[in-house]
């Protein structure tokens, strides 16, 4: 008999429904309750549930009735179920809800009358088309508002002036054409109005933001910086949008800012950025940029200028840039990198030049690299002089230059290597060079090889595991032992680093 319930029990919970609970429900002991597959809200749910989650279900319209024994109700969420109506004053009587969430629906207007402790408000991936004023009336502890994927054409300050203690508002991915200000929103510190289509912000847009920390106008149709900008600012984006020019004047008062992102634009020239003493990330690819920005903040950690037009690489353009951790210049055409120009970057650990003209490995780069990637350019020769500062360096990315050799001397005073790529190369196969990689598989390296150039009757050859080519260098070796005065044999040792793994290429390896 015990063992039948243990089954009974076991059974219904592999369906996902608890005993005691409503039909395609699943309640526990912290009065949270999880439904499925409704077509309508189920009388069964306890009167103590605190959380009330349903998903994926055809519940077309919410109503009051619904709602009247769930008094103690503080969370609820519908995701994905098709609600289209929600009744007048449906969560009216909620009095201790504090999170609504009616995700991935067909809803077309805020609901009505919402109760007044709700902290958090989530309607994305809705139908919603306008908002009126009287929608937030009355919300004054609401915390936390999305508008996510809709409808909305416009954001007026008054359809939100109730909100005095909203912290958070996303309203990305509408057709927002306009604001106005000035927002009243004084506790607001992350706003986001991402993939709309704004043109243009007014000035008094901001006048009443002073507490903003988070700001993104990514995605929209903006040809300069907004004015006025928050000097409470932490965060700035501003990625794919149609900014020509950044102007000393519309940002020389961010004195807080630590984050800038100006990625996919179409900015010639980035001027003025010294003037942001906190700034730590600066991101800029994918713009017009012929040079690096000039004189830019000490306390710069990350720069990504990949994906412009850069052709040179001097001293000047990192003089005081001590603090810097990564750099990304691939995607460029750059041919001249000047030797030293990175010494002062005490710091530097990620350094990425892949898509470029080099035709050699830069001069005297920091001693504290971890990953320098320089797949796609034209460099023909490892010299040890290039590397031999590198101590630290862990990964290193030679794949698609034109390098035919290698020069062992060059990598054994890398020290910590652990994964050197050098596929794609027009590599000249001879024994030393399958002895070079051998001796780096030795002491731990990940190598991965590439196919023959020379000579003719190895091309199209992998290196890395050809039998054929292990087979002749064999030959060779043990030629050149009977040779010798000596008369001795040669002992298996003497081959054993010439073993060719088998083993599939890994993905590359990424530092942090």
């Amino acid at each position: 008999m015990d063992l039948l319930y243990v089954f009974l029990v076991l059974l219904s919970l592999s369906d996902g429904f608890s005993p005691n609970c409503a039909g395609r429900c699943s309640c526990d002991s912290t009065q949270s309750v999880q439904c499925y597959r409704l077509t309508e809200l189920p009388a069964g749910i306890p009167s103590t549930t605190k959380k009330l989650y349903i998903s994926h279900s055809k519940i077309q319209h919410l109503q009051l009735a619904n709602f009247t024994r769930l008094l103690a109700l503080e969370e609820f969420i519908l995701l994905a179920s098709g609600t289209e109506t929600v009744e007048n004053d449906t969560f009216k009587m909620l009095s201790t809800l504090k999170t609504l969430e009616l995700w991935k629906n067909k809803i077309r207007r805020v609901p009505t009358v919402l109760p007044a402790n709700l902290e958090v408000l989530k309607l994305n991936d809705n139908s919603i088309y306008v908002l009126q004023r009287s929608d937030f009336e009355g919300l004054r502890k609401l915390k936390v508002l999305e508008l996510k994927n809709n409808l909305l054409s416009s954001l007026s300050h008054s359809m939100l002036s109730s909100l005095a203690s909203l912290q958070s508002l996303m309203v990305d991915g509408n057709i927002i054409e306009s604001v106005t200000g000035p927002m009243a929103l004084p506790q607001l510190k992350h706003m986001s109005i991402e993939n709309n289509n704004l043109h243009h912000i007014p000035g008094s847009f901001f006048t009443s933001l002073q507490s903003l920390q988070f700001l993104s106008f990514s995605g929209n149709f903006l040809t300069k910086i907004p004015v006025n900008l928050p000097k409470s600012l932490l965060t700035l984006k501003l990625e794919r949008n149609r900014l020509k020019v950044v102007r000393l004047r519309d940002v020389k008062h961010l004195e807080n800012l630590s984050h800038l992102y100006l990625s996919e634009n179409f900015l010639s020239s980035i001027d003025g950025a010294q003037i942001l003493a906190n700034l730590t990330t600066l991101e800029a690819s994918q713009n017009q940029l012929q040079m690096l920005p000039f004189r830019l903040p000490t306390r710069l950690q990350k720069l990504d200028c990949s994906n412009n037009l850069i052709q040179r690489v001097t001293a000047q353009d990192f003089l005081d840039l001590r603090d810097l951790k990564h750099l990304f210049l691939d995607n460029n055409i750059v041919s001249l990198f000047e030797a030293g120009a990175l010494q002062r970057c005490s710091q530097l650990s990620n350094l990425a030049l892949e898509q470029n003209l080099l035709l050699s490995i830069p001069l005297r780069l920091p001693e504290t690299l971890a990953r320098l990637d320089l797949k796609g350019n034209v460099i023909q020769d490892i010299s040890e002089r290039e590397l031999k500062d590198l101590k630290q360096l862990q990964v290193l990315n030679l794949r698609n230059n034109k390098i035919s050799a290698l020069d062992l001397k060059a990598l054994e005073g890398l020290p910590r290597l652990r994964h050197l790529y050098l596929d794609g190369n027009p590599w000249n196969c001879t024994c030393s060079l399958l002895r070079a990689r051998e001796v780096l598989k030795a002491k731990g390296t990940d190598v991965k090889g590439g196919q023959c150039a020379a000579p003719a009757e190895r091309q199209g050859e992998s290196w890395m595991s050809s039998k054929k080519i292990m087979r002749q260098c064999e030959h060779h070796l043990h030629q050149a032992e009977k040779g010798k005065e000596s008369k001795k044999k040669p002992k298996p040792e003497d081959f054993a680093s010439l073993k060719i793994s088998m083993d599939e290429d890994d993905d590359d390896y990424e530092i942090d």
